[in-house]
């Protein structure tokens, strides 16, 4: 299917209740988009059903959001299952261990394994009631992303906030970076806390970005859609 009016760097997140919406946004996006990122709330909604039918049947590119965390013998196995698939990018949390088992479990797959540094939700009092260490955010999300692409990640996710900071790192050569928290000019922030605009977090360094609610929630989706596809620097 060739998809004239989509650009890649655009990734739509279909954060709606199962398939059966899924699928219909899809249709009423059409050609404005080739690339979709399907999360954990739709798992139980028919996700990975949705994920196969707008891979094989309409020849488009798919993020799954999964954000695998546990034991690496588990998350290999995980990983391993959802490969067959042949879907394209897939999120683990960004702890070494945790990329190096995902990474054995794509082997042999085109699957790109994506590390999570700190959700873009998240502020420094979240992660101080976490327990997580004193420092700044972007500091810390530096430093994890770093970890995570030693450890063979092909690449992270992170605000756009810190997406400079990344591309700056000698480790990210040639890697990806992918930054959920993007609102387009104008719009609501929502549940995030650290937010840009796409062309900002375009310029700073990442590769994708991923919007969702100013998308899906728009009286006309695909008018939103092209409104974002026009803010990004050509």
């Amino acid at each position: 299917m060739t998809n004239s009016l989509a650009d890649d760097r655009l990734i739509v997140a279909m954060d709606v209740p199962n398939a059966v919406a899924g699928l219909a946004l899809a249709e009423r996006l059409g050609d404005s988009v080739s690339f979709y990122k399907i999360g954990l709330g739709m798992l139980t909604g028919g996700g990975l059903a949705l994920a196969n039918e707008l891979k094989q049947e309409q020849g488009k590119r798919i993020f799954l959001d999964m954000k695998f965390f546990d034991i690496g013998k588990t998350v290999e196995n995980a990983v391993r299952g959802i490969a067959q698939f042949d879907l394209d990018f897939l999120t683990v949390h960004g702890d070494p261990h945790v990329v190096r088992a995902a990474k054995e479990g794509a082997s042999g797959s085109n699957l790109k394994i994506l590390a999570v540094t700190i959700l873009t939700s998240l502020d420094r009092a979240d992660l101080d009631a976490s327990l997580i260490k004193d420092g700044d955010i972007g500091d810390l999300v530096s430093e994890r992303a770093g970890r995570a692409l030693e450890a063979g990640a092909d690449g992270v996710i992170a605000s756009p906030r810190e997406a400079a900071l990344i591309r700056a790192l000698p480790q990210s050569a040639g890697k990806l970076i992918v930054t959920p928290g993007v609102r387009p000019v104008g719009a609501a922030l929502g549940d995030q806390k650290r937010v840009e605009t796409p062309a900002s977090a375009i310029a700073a360094g990442a590769d994708h970005i991923v919007v969702g609610r100013p998308i899906w929630t728009a009286d006309n989706p695909r008018a939103a859609t092209e409104a974002i596809l026009a803010e990004l620097p050509k």
